[in-house]
């Protein structure tokens, strides 16, 4: 009987990668080539491409059967990154490679017809479920910085077949991969100080990137809701390297990363308004993740809100909450981190002048409560914050000073954050009732328990309400939540029309 190469590798469930092994056996019988172990029909497609890339560097398979499976076979096998284990196997089980030597490494890749070696999604996740193992990890070469930020992983990155041939011989010698660097700082969008006016609108726009609170910015076409989100992104902190870690593995899945760079800075995702339940919160027919996941501990500002199709509002409800995207399919469950800070813009109808006497339609006030009604009690019952951004004046818009600078104001946010990291919390946003109440002044908490009736706050509103109140407070460097504090909190809980 002939004997069996193996070659390990893995698939992915979500940012996590599952342990697969790549099980070869060329054995006498009718020329063939077999793949099993329910691969999709990317993997299906890897003898064509294995057989043309073998064929290019002069290489043929033997007139025998050759059958490979994909162990676990109950696992469901995606992609094209199978291309290079199942090489691999084939060549080793040729005796083209020896097999002890190439079993220890797990392998990622897609083969060319020529036999180079393409990029493919997930390869960071790969490197360091590898690491846990005790495997190296064969990648494509583009991808090999990549793979390198697992650290003590042996990373092979060459640029095509032969190369990697000739290294596992001992005629060739493939160099490790070294991690790039850190982004720098330097894309850190437009200046905060672009904006003049709106002083409101821009001090809630600092609280919410203190707290990484959700925040909803109501306002005529033209106010400058867009122009003060575009901004939020620069006010925020570097991410962590845990964070950088973590939100680099969403974006590895989803074949994002750009020259193996891992993200510095908080990622920020704002997709068009006609984006479907999939393309949002994740999906389709291999489960990829979504806006929400891409944005995860970063911002997703969603502009002309009531435009989005209402399946795809009401499906963000649960991961506002949970912080996760749960994606269910009839094989299995992919789960994806989503915690992100939600800032919206909307109109206060259809026209956008619900409010203006020169310039209101003649469907006013229809016209907005029917744009209202598009946005339900519990989605709008979890937004932290809600403001109106009114246009300022052309005089003021002309004559009014530049404002302060973004950098100025980053750093106040920096600090606040620093507070609430000492807390144990990685921001405001993810804070109990029972972290808040400790910190808040009786006469505080007097304040909220009149105006929460008022303002129509659920209990949900109310921990909100606490949230925004001690980011006031942690920007003050105040060490408890006063009156002062919950009475600003309370101002930026504009009551949305109609409800």
């Amino acid at each position: 009987m002939s004997a069996i190469a193996r070659i390990p590798t893995f698939a992915f469930a979500g940012i996590e990668a599952l342990p697969v092994e790549v099980q070869v056996q060329i054995a006498p019988g009718l020329p063939a080539f077999l793949v099993v172990g329910l691969p999709d029909k990317a993997v299906g497609e890897s003898r064509e491409r294995v057989r043309a890339a073998l064929t290019s560097i002069g290489l043929s398979l033997p007139p025998k059967r050759v059958l490979v499976n994909l162990a676990p076979a109950d696992i469901a096998k995606e992609g094209s990154h199978f291309d290079l284990p199942i090489a691999l196997g084939v060549l080793a089980a040729m005796e083209v490679l020896p097999r002890d030597e190439v079993s220890q490494f797990a392998a990622v890749g897609e083969l060319a017809l020529d036999g180079t070696l393409a990029p493919v999604a997930g390869v960071l996740p790969a490197a360091m479920a590898a690491a846990e193992r005790d495997l190296g990890l064969v990648c494509p070469a583009s991808q090999g910085p990549e793979a390198a930020w697992a650290g003590s992983v042996e990373v092979l990155a060459p640029a095509d077949l032969p190369a990697l041939i000739n290294h596992f011989r001992g005629t060739q010698h493939l160099a490790p991969p070294e991690p790039p660097s850190l982004a720098t700082d330097a894309a850190r969008g437009p200046d905060l100080s672009d904006v003049r006016g709106q002083e409101s609108a821009k001090r809630a726009i600092e609280v919410a990137a203190a707290g990484g609170l959700n925040l909803l910015m109501l306002g005529p076409p033209g106010a400058g809701k867009s122009m003060l989100a575009a901004r939020l992104p620069g006010l925020l902190p570097d991410l962590t390297p845990a964070e950088a870690l973590e939100v680099s593995l969403v974006h590895s899945v989803a074949g994002l990363l750009q020259d193996g760079r891992l993200l510095r800075r908080p990622p920020f995702r704002e997709p068009h308004h006609s984006a479907s339940v999939p393309a949002l919160v994740g999906g389709g027919a291999r489960g990829k993740p979504g806006e929400i996941s891409l944005a995860h501990l970063g911002v997703l500002f969603l502009d002309e809100w009531p435009e989005f199709p209402k399946p795809a509002l009401e499906a963000l409800r649960q991961s506002m909450e949970t912080g996760r995207a749960t994606i269910s399919r009839a094989a299995a469950h992919v789960t994806y981190p989503a915690r992100f800070q939600c800032i919206a813009a909307m109109n206060p109808c259809r026209c956008g002048h619900l409010g203006n006497p020169a310039r209101e339609c003649a469907r006013a006030p229809g016209c907005g409560q029917d744009y209202m009604a598009k946005l339900s009690g519990p989605l709008l019952d979890r937004m932290d914050m809600v403001i109106e951004v009114q246009p300022i004046p052309p005089a003021e818009l002309t004559r009014a000073p530049p404002g302060e600078r973004s950098a100025a104001v980053a750093a106040r946010i920096a600090a606040a954050r620093e507070v609430q990291r000492a807390r144990g919390l990685r921001c405001n946003a993810e804070a109990g009732l029972h972290d808040l109440q400790p910190l808040t002044e009786p006469e505080a908490l007097a304040l909220l328990e009149v105006a929460g009736p008022r303002l129509g706050l659920s209990n949900r509103g109310h921990v909100r309400a606490l949230r925004v109140a001690r980011t006031i407070a942690d920007l003050a460097g105040a060490a408890r939540t006063t009156r002062a504090h919950m009475a600003e909190g309370l101002a930026f809980r504009h009551r949305v029309p109609g409800r």
